[in-house]
C-alpha cells in the first residue's frame, strides 16, 4: 500500500484566449485599486496591452525584472512600490517578472495577479529563489504564492521560438522531478504525466508551426500541470543544479535546466527505473533521459553548458557548492557524481540509452516534420507534420518489417487501380475503417438541433436524373412500393424551399445500378425540389441489407479479419440549399438487419426511422397490389456559419 501526504496550495486560475480582458475584473475581485505593474524591458508590448486593460487601476510600474531575482533589484521595485502606496501587484512576463513579484509580496503581503508570458510554472508555486552575493537561495511560505494567475494564450504567441523550446523543457523538469519525489502522490502524479505528454506533443508542433495556437493552449496548459507539481512536493538534483549554476555563474535560467536536464536524468535513473518507464511512454520514446535529449536536439535547442558560457574550469566548484547541502533524491547525492553529470552537460553528449536506432528515427521523423515547415498554409504544415508523427510512431511501435510495409504497399496499389467512375475503392476503404464516419461526427455534428449527418458512401454520382414531384424513381425494379414524403426545415422549423435533394438507394437484392452493367440508365436515384412548403414526395421501394462489394482489397480485409461485409438498409439523402450547410445523411428501415453491425459504423440511432408498412389507397391513387411502405421524415438544415 502506498503512504503519501497531499497538501494543496490553491491559486484562482484563468485561462483561455484573450483572457488578459478580465485583468481589471481579477484585480477588483482582490479589493485592490491601485497597483505596481512590473515587467521587463523585452515585455513593453505585452505591458503596454495590460496597462490598457486595467487602466486607472496602475498606480506605478517597474520594468526592471531580470533572472535570479537579485535583491538589490527587488529593493529597487520595493522603494517604487512604497512611494505610490500600492494595494496590490500585477505582473506580466515569465520567470523573473514573477520572482519579483513575489519577493515584493514576501515583504511587503501584497495581493498579486500574474500574467505569464512564458511556461516557467512558478506562478503557481509558493517558492521564491532570490540571489545575494553571487548565492541563489531559495524558501517557501504562502505568503509567496500569488493569489490569482491569468493564463493568456495569445500572450504567447510572440515568443521566439528558441524561449519556447527552452521554457517548455524548464516545464518538463518540473513535472519529471515530480514523480521521482520523496514527496509525490498519486494526485501531481497523473498532473506530471498530463504535463509531460502535452510537452512531448507541443513542442514539435510548435516548431512546425509557432504560431499553432492550440498546441500553444496545450503547452501553456502543461506549464499550469508542472508548476502545480512543483508547488506540491519537494525537487531533486536537477533543480538544485540549476539553482547553483544560474546563482553562482549567472546562467540563463531556462537554457541552464534545458542542457542539465537529460543528464540529471540519466543520474537518476538507475534508482527510480518505473518512473523513467513512465515518463518514456508519456514523450512516447524507449528511453527518457535520452529521448529528452533527442527532441531538445531535434528542437534546435541548446545541449551544453558549454555553448552557455560556462568556463570548463568552474565544473569543480560547481560541483562542490551543488553537494554542500544535502536534500532529497532517489540516488545519493556525491561530488563525483554531480561532477560526472556537469562534465557530461557541459560537453553536450548524449546520455547513454537503447541502441541507436531509436534516437535515428525520433531525428528522421523531425527531419521530414521540417521539410514541410515552408509550406504556405499553417494547416497544410500541422496535418502532415501530424501524419508523419503517427506513420512513423505506428512503425516503430510495431516494429513493422519491410515485407509487411510492402504488403500495405501492394494493398493500396490493388485499391487505387480497382477505383473508377462506377466504384470507390478508396472511399471502401474510408469507410470500413470508420475513418468517414469520424471525420463525418467531427465534421457536422457540431451543430444543435440538425439533422444528423451520414457518410456519403462509395455509390454516389454526380448529376441524378431530375424527378417530377410524386415521380418514381424505381424504374420499375421489384420490390415492396415505398411512398416518400419528407419536408426540410431550418434549425427554427420554418420551411426551406427550392432546396435540391439528391436520393439515391440499392435494389432489392443489394446492388446499385452502377453495379449493374445490364441497366440501360440511372435507376433508383433521383433529383428533386422542395416546394413552397419544403417538401418532396416520391415513389420508390424499400431498401434492404446489402454486402459491400467483396472481389476487392477491402473485401479481403474483412474476410482476413472475420468481418461481415453488410450495411444496414438505408436511403440516402443530400439536401443543398442556400443559406444553409449541406446535409448528407441516410434515413435507416427501424427493424431491419444488421443496425447494430453497420459494415461502415454509418448508423446513427437518430437516423432509425419507421418506414411504415401500409395496404390500402395510397397517398396520389397510385394502385398497388399488396403491401407497401410509407416514409415521413423531417429534415432540420443547419444555417452557414457567419
Amino acid at each position: 500500500m502506498r503512504t503519501f501526504v497531499y497538501t494543496s496550495h490553491p491559486s484562482r486560475v484563468v485561462f483561455g484566449a484573450g483572457t488578459a480582458g478580465r485583468l481589471g475584473e481579477e484585480v477588483e475581485r482582490l479589493g485592490c485599486s491601485r497597483v505596481l505593474l512590473l515587467s521587463s524591458g523585452p515585455l513593453a508590448a505585452a505591458s503596454a496591452k495590460v496597462r490598457q486593460e486595467l487602466g486607472g487601476l496602475v498606480a506605478a510600474e517597474f520594468d526592471g525584472a531580470v533572472m535570479h531575482t537579485p535583491v538589490e533589484v527587488t529593493e529597487q521595485a520595493l522603494g517604487v512600490l512604497r512611494e505610490a502606496s500600492v494595494d496590490g501587484i500585477v505582473a506580466v512576463g515569465g520567470g523573473s517578472t514573477t520572482g519579483l513579484s513575489k519577493a515584493l509580496a514576501l515583504r511587503t503581503g501584497l495581493p498579486q495577479v500574474i500574467l505569464p508570458t512564458t511556461y516557467a510554472g512558478s506562478e503557481v508555486t509558493p517558492v521564491l529563489g532570490e540571489t545575494r552575493d553571487g548565492r541563489k537561495v531559495t524558501q517557501s511560505s504562502p505568503a509567496i504564492l500569488p493569489e490569482t494567475v491569468v493564463y493568456d494564450v495569445d500572450f504567447t504567441l510572440t515568443l521566439p521560438l528558441s524561449l519556447t523550446v527552452t521554457s517548455g523543457v524548464n516545464a518538463l523538469a518540473h513535472a519529471v522531478e515530480a514523480l521521482y519525489s520523496a514527496d509525490a502522490d498519486p494526485v501531481t502524479d497523473q498532473q506530471a504525466l498530463d504535463a509531460i505528454a502535452r510537452i512531448g506533443r507541443a513542442l514539435p508542433r510548435l516548431a512546425a508551426d509557432p504560431a499553432d495556437l492550440e498546441a500553444r493552449a496545450d503547452l501553456l496548459h502543461a506549464a499550469w500541470l508542472a508548476g502545480t507539481c512543483l508547488a506540491a512536493v519537494g525537487m531533486g538534483l536537477h533543480h538544485k543544479l540549476c539553482h547553483t549554476l544560474g546563482g553562482g555563474f549567472d546562467l540563463p535560467h531556462a537554457e541552464t535546466h534545458t542542457v542539465v536536464l537529460p543528464h540529471a536524468m540519466a543520474y537518476n535513473a538507475p534508482a527510480a527505473p518505473g518512473v523513467m518507464r513512465r515518463i518514456a511512454d508519456a514523450l512516447g520514446v524507449p528511453d527518457a533521459p535520452s529521448g529528452v535529449h533527442d527532441l531538445v536536439a531535434s528542437l534546435g535547442g541548446p545541449t551544453s553548458l558549454r555553448d552557455l558560457g560556462m568556463a570548463e574550469s568552474d565544473l569543480a566548484s560547481a560541483a562542490q557548492a551543488a553537494a554542500s547541502t544535502p536534500y532529497p533524491n532517489p540516488r545519493e547525492v556525491t561530488a563525483e557524481g554531480i561532477a560526472e553529470v556537469l562534465a557530461g552537460a557541459w560537453h553536450g553528449c548524449r546520455p547513454a540509452g537503447p541502441p541507436s536506432t531509436e534516437a535515428e528515427l525520433a531525428r528522421l521523423t523531425e527531419q521530414v516534420v521540417a521539410s514541410f515547415a515552408q509550406a504556405p498554409e499553417a494547416r497544410v504544415r500541422t496535418l502532415l507534420g501530424d501524419l508523419v508523427r503517427h506513420l512513423h510512431a505506428f512503425v516503430a511501435a510495431n516494429d513493422v518489417t519491410d515485407a509487411e510495409w510492402r504488403h500495405a504497399i501492394d494493398f493500396l496499389t490493388r485499391t487505387g487501380e480497382i477505383c473508377g467512375p462506377t466504384r470507390q475503392e478508396f472511399v471502401l476503404l474510408s469507410d470500413t475503417l470508420g475513418v468517414s464516419s469520424a471525420v463525418d461526427l467531427l465534421t457536422n455534428s457540431r451543430t444543435p438541433h440538425t439533422t444528423p449527418s451520414a457518410v456519403l458512401g462509395p455509390f454516389y454520382t454526380e448529376g441524378p436524373p431530375d424527378t417530377p414531384r410524386g415521380g418514381d424513381i424505381s424504374g420499375g425494379l421489384p420490390g415492396t412500393p415505398l411512398w416518400v414524403d419528407v419536408r426540410v426545415a431550418d434549425t427554427g422549423g420554418a420551411p426551406v424551399a427550392d432546396a435540391v435533394v439528391d436520393v439515391w438507394q440499392s435494389d432489392e437484392d443489394g446492388f446499385y445500378d452502377v453495379q449493374l452493367p445490364e441497366l440501360a440508365g440511372p435507376v433508383l436515384r433521383g433529383r428533386l425540389r422542395t416546394d413552397a412548403e419544403g417538401r418532396i414526395r416520391f415513389w420508390s421501394i424499400l431498401p434492404s441489407e446489402y454486402p459491400i462489394p467483396g472481389d476487392g482489397p477491402v473485401g479481403q480485409m474483412l474476410k482476413a479479419t472475420g468481418r461481415h461485409p453488410f450495411r444496414a438498409p438505408h436511403l440516402h439523402f443530400m439536401i443543398d440549399a442556400p443559406g444553409h450547410r449541406r446535409l448528407v445523411t441516410q434515413l435507416f428501415v427501424s427493424g431491419g438487419a444488421y443496425l447494430d453491425s453497420d459494415t461502415v459504423f454509418g448508423v446513427k440511432d437518430e437516423l432509425v426511422v419507421d418506414f411504415t408498412p401500409q395496404s390500402g389507397p395510397t397517398p396520389d391513387g397510385r394502385p398497388v397490389d399488396g403491401e407497401w411502405r410509407r416514409l415521413d421524415y423531417r429534415f432540420r438544415l443547419a444555417p452557414l456559419a457567419g
